[in-house]
């Protein structure tokens, strides 16, 4: 049911000439979804209170209840079209009423942990693109039938949320942006094995894919009531810096089960790391930093290896944000491994001498559908030196692709080997001794010539050339700004 609910909304988002992308689509269901959810939330617990023999002070004014504006009912139950807003008059409330008024939760919130910031960043950084009032009252007649009372319900509406999100991301030109294959994410969380009580983060969380899944691993694992508190108040930490990624990994976290993620909207790269402090560190850090950006001057300044590139700044932050001890698995494009500029070099080299690099998953080209470079997986615990850094080039004896996903099933092996680091066909170690120490080279050089030759598709070459051409109009168009 819920699936052909999400398929109408989109049809109808797709007739209205403010809606011109799978983005769009994803960024209008959100909000409205955000409000149904809150008021299946504090439907709740107005019950649970009345049923306690207290009273529930609602967040939400009644003027601005999603029973009030959105899905007024009459005496029998069903919508009262005469009370409910339709054409200019709802698209005009919503734009100039109720949008303000829920942007404004801000600044009257208690602290940045609370549901009311969140519903204040929400609605601060996003607005209403759906311009036809009739469209707009159709798509919140079908979301008014989606129910969050069942955890069956909530698992359903979470699966096809992120869905969405796949589909967003292979809809937009940089597609890892928005997603990560959730079998390769599936696979790193198993690899660092987090644990209740240990704090998890992810400073460029984009969907939050990292955090949800990282939840989705630890909840059943809850064996008390705290562990369930702990989970859901002391676990799950991101930062994002585009406004409708942080809106998606908001409503994507509270669909998951998080009511009131600790997610931040903010450019993490704008923080001196030399301003982090013990209290700020975390046990384990999972992440898919961006790749291909560059950052201005004044950014780079914040980081003691200087450098444009978006993802080795973040893999600096990374690192100064891991306690001693604390586990990271992040990816990152290939050639992180083996360029030869300055920045490379010196990351590299802080990189073994400050962590145990122990693990490379070197991914194959077509993970991350929409974008055709090539990637890997660093896995490091921070404090000490690397020894030996364990290889595994993963090849699933298919060419990958948007109708030939990555599955779960392709990295069982790299899952299992790991455990022991044993050499195979695919796997093999080096020794840092052995590496060269002017350059740091870790490049991937399967020694054991296991590896079998899968010949690139058409569409495969086609997907790297867009994505070069994209990093070439991005640096080009900083340059221009620079300028």
């Amino acid at each position: 049911m819920f699936q052909q609910t999400f398929k109408n909304i989109d049809d109808i988002l797709h007739k209205d000439s403010g809606c011109t992308s799978e983005l769009d689509y994803t960024e209008q269901s959100s909000w409205l979804l955000f409000l149904k959810y809150l008021d299946a939330l504090e439907q709740d617990k107005a019950s649970e209170a009345e049923l306690e023999g207290r009273e529930y002070n609602f967040i939400i004014d009644q003027a601005f209840r999603w029973e009030a504006w959105a899905a007024p009912k009459n005496a029998s139950g069903n919508l009262d079209h005469n009370v409910a807003l339709t054409g200019d008059d709802l698209r005009d409330f919503v734009n100039q009423k109720l949008f303000p008024y829920l942007g404004g939760f801000k600044q009257r919130a208690s602290g940045p942990n609370t549901i009311e910031y969140k519903i204040g960043e929400v609605f601060g950084e996003i607005k209403n693109k759906i311009q036809s009032g009739y469209n707009l009252r159709d798509v919140i007649e079908l979301v008014d039938e989606l129910r969050f009372r069942s955890q069956t319900e909530k698992h359903e509406l979470s699966h096809l949320y992120e869905a969405k999100i796949k589909n967003m991301g292979n809809a937009g030109r940089n597609g890892g942006e928005y997603y990560t294959p959730r079998p390769l994410i599936r696979a790193m969380i198993k690899v660092i094995e987090p644990k209740i009580g240990e704090r998890i983060y992810d400073g460029a969380c984009g969907s939050a894919g990292f955090l949800c899944e990282a939840f989705e691993y630890l909840s059943p694992k809850a064996a008390k009531a705290a562990d369930l508190i702990t989970l859901q108040t002391k676990t799950f930490y991101g930062k994002e810096k585009k406004s409708l990624a942080y809106v998606i990994a908001i409503m994507n976290m509270i669909l998951h089960g998080i009511e009131a993620p600790n997610v931040i909207h903010t450019n993490t790269l704008g923080e001196n790391i030399n301003d982090i402090q013990e209290k700020d560190r975390y046990d384990v850090i999972l992440a898919n930093p961006p790749f291909g950006g560059k950052e201005r001057q004044e950014v780079q300044q914040n980081f003691p290896i200087k450098t444009g590139e978006t993802a080795f700044l973040f893999m600096q932050h990374f690192v100064k944000s891991l306690k001693a001890g604390g586990r990271a698995a992040i990816v990152i494009k290939n050639t992180f491994l083996s360029n030869t500029d300055n920045a490379s070099v010196s990351l590299r080299k802080q990189l073994l001498e400050s962590c145990n690099l122990h693990t490379v998953l070197d991914c194959p080209s077509g993970t991350f559908q929409g974008a055709g470079v090539k990637t890997v997986v660093l896995f490091f615990v921070k404090g000490s030196p690397t020894k030996k850094v364990w290889y595994y080039q993963l090849d699933p004896g298919r060419n990958l692709g948007k109708t030939n996903p990555l599955s779960d099933a392709d990295l069982n092996e790299f899952v299992e080997l790991q455990k022991t680091f044993v050499d195979s066909c695919k796997s093999w170690s080096i020794e840092v001794e052995s590496i060269d120490h002017a350059t740091f080279d870790l490049s991937v050089k399967n020694p054991n010539g296991g590896k079998a030759v899968v010949h690139r598709s058409p569409q495969d070459i086609m997907d790297e050339i867009t994505a070069l051409d994209l990093e070439a109009g991005e640096a080009l168009a900083t340059i221009r700004e620079l300028l």
